[in-house]
């Protein structure tokens, strides 16, 4: 009796505090954002779905929405290739794997904060790339999109496409180490060539891989704040606001907290648009084996 009890004992604290500091603090957010909480919350003066109508005809909302758009497609897409090819590379069996691969894993073990600090002073066109460039002589060489309203939001993306690669690419090394090898030779023996062999068997095979590629890289790019925060601080203006700049700064500088709230729970329904589908078709995976 004590044996099958001692495990929900031992659970029971953390499932406890999980309960009240996440899902309690969810749905507490979820009621702060039907209110009209300025800078302290005030369950008091409801107002219903004004908050949400409200968010979706503010403009910097709409163009938070818009950098995330760009922002999350092209870190997507863009990390998942290049992670993709240099697994590829990798799995070909190369002389010095072994220090090729943390050279490319580093990156993700450094913060946001210091990836971001790391970039703007690179791009910085004082002290930066371009700085050294003209430098060397080649005094007409421009690179100031950090400092340039519709190129802002593309520096994002290099220094977090910089920063996750090196992830990307040690989920599809592993993937690829994955693959049944009686199935390549067999196709091999058939006379496939490398080029089929992965469009064909290994890539999708590797569909897993690509989808919880897909949930890490998409989750990580919805609730971006410290790099963006450390590169632009949102600039210039409103150029690199993302949901999550915009919920910070309506809800601790401008005291929206209603508001503020509101914005973090469109953020939750995003994640979760991907989160739940993912365990949904991993769980029905599970079940059917």
């Amino acid at each position: 009796m004590l044996q099958a009890w001692l495990p929900r004992l031992v659970l029971a604290p953390s499932f406890a505090l999980i309960l009240l500091f996440v899902y309690g603090f969810i749905i507490f957010t979820g009621v702060l954002s039907f209110s009209g909480s300025k800078i302290l919350p005030d369950l008091s003066s409801w107002v219903g779905f004004h908050n949400y109508v409200r968010l979706f005809n503010h403009p910097n909302w709409i163009t938070s929405l818009k950098n995330l758009a760009i922002f999350a497609t092209l870190y997507i897409v863009v990390s998942s290739v290049l992670g993709l090819g240099l697994a590829i590379l990798l799995d070909q069996k190369i002389r010095g794997e072994g220090v090729l691969r943390p050279i490319y894993l580093y990156p993700m073990a450094l913060s946001f904060i210091v990836t971001g600090v790391a970039w703007k002073w690179f791009l910085d066109p004082g002290i930066g790339l371009e700085h050294v460039v003209q430098s060397w002589g080649f005094e007409s060489f421009s690179f100031r999109w950090i400092k340039e309203g519709k190129m802002a939001i593309y520096t994002i993306v290099i220094a977090a496409v910089w920063q996750s690669t090196g992830f990307v690419m040690a989920m599809f090394l592993a993937g690829l180490r994955g693959v049944d090898n009686e199935i390549i030779k067999a196709a091999q023996i058939d006379g496939a060539s490398n080029w089929t062999l992965y469009r064909r068997i290994i890539i999708p095979m590797m569909r897993p891989v690509f989808l919880s590629a897909f949930v890490v890289l998409a989750h990580l790019a919805i609730k971006s704040y410290d790099l963006i925060v450390a590169m632009t601080s949102g600039g210039p203006g409103t150029a690199t606001w993302t949901p999550a700049l915009f919920m910070q700064n309506f809800t601790f500088t401008r005291n929206e907290m209603g508001m503020g709230a509101a914005s973090a729970i469109i953020m939750m329904m995003m994640i979760a648009a991907i989160i739940v589908p993912y365990l949904y078709s991993e769980l029905s995976q599970g079940n059917r084996k």
